[in-house]
């Protein structure tokens, strides 16, 4: 299911790169935008774990370095039988954390410095098994292929932005006429961020949920990560940090404060109806 998923995400979102790209340069743009989505589809299959610990800031951390953590997410990874990911650290005080790779066997774990000084062992060891849950449950690489289109489509946006400044949107493909290729510019400028919100929204909200119940299963309980949600509900609202929006959805907890309209476009569910669901498990 989750192949499928990721494969459909793919296309769906190539084929939205190739009618930006229509609107911005008509059929030159058309396959320009093709070819740009082909090479974002392999980049972020391939090198998706790369960009977005890139993007994150995460540096890598020893085993000397964070004793628990190593220990805690070795023994979680034996309990759900996968394979010990690299483990990250992420140098900001929001406490947040995140999963990435295409597979098990290249998968990385990213966890804030603020995560590991807020979290006690259990509560830490709850989001540990929510990350690795995204990782036993396969779903990882449609958060990291989503990431690497919404780059594309943003970047996509910045060339309309230049031909506005420098062309007023005219390209050559003289059927679609200047007036067209303007309109396509502006809806470029305009509604890239919109869609970027909704490119995330593609991967399914159910997917948090389902990575809350596999990290109670392997861990044995809901009760640590039921306080670990507690605390990130207050502290990712009263802690800001800087994020890449395009990988804001892979984190545990959305780091990035949705206020107004942009609430109701929350690539997260309500942390408050994670906790509910989580304590109906206990």
């Amino acid at each position: 299911m989750n192949i499928w998923r990721t494969w459909l995400l793919m296309g769906v979102l190539s084929a939205l790169l190739v009618v930006f790209g229509h609107l911005l340069g008509g059929q030159s743009g058309a396959l320009f935008a093709l070819l740009l989505s082909a090479a974002m589809n392999l980049a972020g299959y391939w090198f998706s774990d790369r960009l977005v610990l890139s993007m994150s800031g995460a540096v890598p951390v020893s085993e000397t370095e964070a004793p628990e953590l190593y220990e805690i997410t070795r023994r979680l990874c034996q309990r759900a039988g996968l394979p010990m990911p690299r483990l990250y650290v992420i140098p900001a005080a929001q406490p947040n954390a995140f999963a990435t790779g295409r597979n098990p066997q290249n998968a990385a774990v990213a966890v804030t410095a603020g995560l590991l000084e807020m979290m006690d062992r259990s509560e830490l060891e709850g989001v540990i098994a929510h990350e690795l849950a995204h990782i036993k449950n396969r779903d990882i690489l449609v958060a990291s292929v989503a990431a690497a289109l919404a780059g594309a489509i943003t970047m996509l946006a910045d060339m309309a932005q230049w031909a506005l400044i420098f062309g007023g949107g005219r390209h050559q493909d003289e059927e679609e006429g200047g007036a067209g290729s303007l309109l396509g510019s502006l809806v470029m400028v305009f509604l890239a961020p919109l869609a970027a919100t909704l490119i995330q929204l593609a991967i399914s909200r159910s997917r948090e949920y389902l990575a809350d119940a596999t990290a109670a299963r392997i861990v044995g309980h809901p009760h640590g990560l039921i306080r670990a949600l507690e605390k990130l509900a207050y502290a990712t609202q009263a802690v800001p940090m800087r994020v890449n929006p395009a990988v804001s959805h892979m984190y545990i907890a959305q780091p990035l404060s949705g206020e107004g309209l942009l609430h109701l476009f929350s690539t997260h569910p309500p942390i408050s109806e994670r906790i509910r669901r989580l304590r109906a498990m206990a």
